[in-house]
């Protein structure tokens, strides 16, 4: 089942914020993310909070989720008072957005943009599996306003797809990049998972070659994670599958940042990658709002949100949801306010994640102490560490960065 929900404080009812969150809105980017919760099948390795219909149950319908989606975007304009907030991105995830009606995805920006207003050259982004749309639906897409798009390609080697319980046909990716392209969506992004068990060196390689071959504008791989409670652990835990092996996984990530910087695509962050032509308009600016410490509200059962240093999640299951919305109330199962403290701890690590790197000023005497150390053993750039420096990773250093984290924090 999908993962639990962090502990927290209770939420309001009405999801008001303290004033204190309220100061300088407006100020900061603004992003939206709305997670849409279905899917077809259950993929083994996934743990995100996601349902198939089977699993649903009774009295809910994807029919319903985007009125209910617009109850909490009319809500969010409510609880952010009169500031103007213009969103800057906006990023619908999953599950899978696209098992949705066009329209519907349609009618939920249009709420948006009606609510909270989109800022001019706003980057709205959805995910996409490659069976789940075809030319008419990514032409409905983009004349919704939908301006880039993210498929869930994971590997190009049957086999390793069947290990994930991945259901599309690998050969079906460069057509739907082929008619995203001639829908005229702004930027193409796919992605990539590595480490499968199974997965050879040679498998890999075919994989993010057959990425390449596609041309697409940014490259997102991530190392496979055995998540506790995922039927991927299980079949792990009964010695059906091996453990992911480290030494694979980095051997893995090498491969993969040699093929993609040799292809134009620039690291710029951890496992993100865009096009160099591009002049960073390939990178996806609704996840930089993340790794800054943006603003941004998560519509959707088991959302995150976090404006102004309090940051709430959601209840989990659609119903829930809709339940909470129907009613009047906010859908916030419970909230955290973070201190000073908390905050710099997140900045480190999120910021030196990033190929700009972390700004000098947000350590403490200890973590600029720990810098130079870093850099005798090849985890960050040489370079001043007083306050006006910056710390960046090595491509050692990204292989290591939880580390590397460990260190700037003792």
């Amino acid at each position: 089942m999908p993962s639990a929900l962090p502990e927290g404080e209770a939420a309001p009812a009405d999801g008001s914020l303290p004033p204190s969150a309220l100061t300088g809105l407006g100020s900061r980017p603004f992003g939206v993310y709305v997670h849409v919760p279905f899917c077809t099948v259950r993929c083994g390795y996934c743990d995100f909070n996601t349902y198939t219909a089977e699993e649903l149950g009774g009295g809910v319908s994807r029919r319903t989720y985007v009125d209910h989606a617009i109850a909490e975007v009319r809500l969010a304009r409510s609880v952010l008072g009169e500031a103007d907030v213009p969103v800057e991105t906006v990023f619908l995830g999953g599950g899978t957005p696209t098992l949705l009606p066009p329209e519907d995805l349609r009618r939920l920006l249009s709420a948006i943009g009606d609510e909270l207003g989109l800022a001019p050259g706003a980057e709205v982004t959805t995910e996409a599996n490659p069976d789940s749309v075809d030319r008419a639906y990514l032409d409905r897409l983009r004349e919704a306003g939908y301006t880039r798009i993210s498929f869930g390609m994971q590997s190009a080697v049957p086999h390793v797809l069947a290990t994930l319980d991945r259901t599309h046909d690998p050969a079906r990716v460069p057509d739907v990049v082929a008619a995203a392209r001639a829908a005229g969506f702004d930027q193409v992004s796919l992605d990539l998972i590595y480490g499968t068990p199974g997965e050879s060196a040679d498998d890999w390689r075919t994989s993010v070659e057959a990425a390449l071959a596609c041309e697409p504008d940014h490259v997102s791989a991530y190392s496979l994670i055995v998540e506790e409670g995922t039927a991927l652990a299980r079949r792990v835990k009964r010695g059906e599958l091996p453990m992911p092996d480290e030494d694979d996984l980095a051997d893995k990530y090498v491969a993969a940042d040699d093929l993609l910087t040799a292809a134009g695509l620039d690291w710029y962050e951890v496992s993100n990658w865009a096009r160099h032509s591009s002049g960073g308009a390939a990178r996806c600016r609704h996840n930089l709002g993340y790794w800054s410490g943006a603003d941004w509200w998560g519509v959707g059962p088991g959302a995150h949100s976090h404006v102004g240093g309090v940051r709430w999640w959601n209840v989990k299951h659609p119903a829930a949801y809709g339940d909470r919305l129907g009613s009047g109330l906010s859908p916030a199962h419970a909230r955290e306010v973070l201190g000073a403290e908390t905050q710099r701890v997140e900045r480190v690590l999120l910021e030196v994640r990033v190929r700009e790197g972390l700004a000098g000023d947000v350590l403490d005497a200890g973590g600029r102490s720990a810098v130079p150390g870093l850099v005798d053993r090849g985890l960050v750039e040489p370079g001043p560490w007083d306050a006006d420096g910056r710390v960046v990773l090595t491509r050692h250093g990204r292989l290591l960065a939880d580390a590397v984290v460990r260190d700037l924090l003792v």
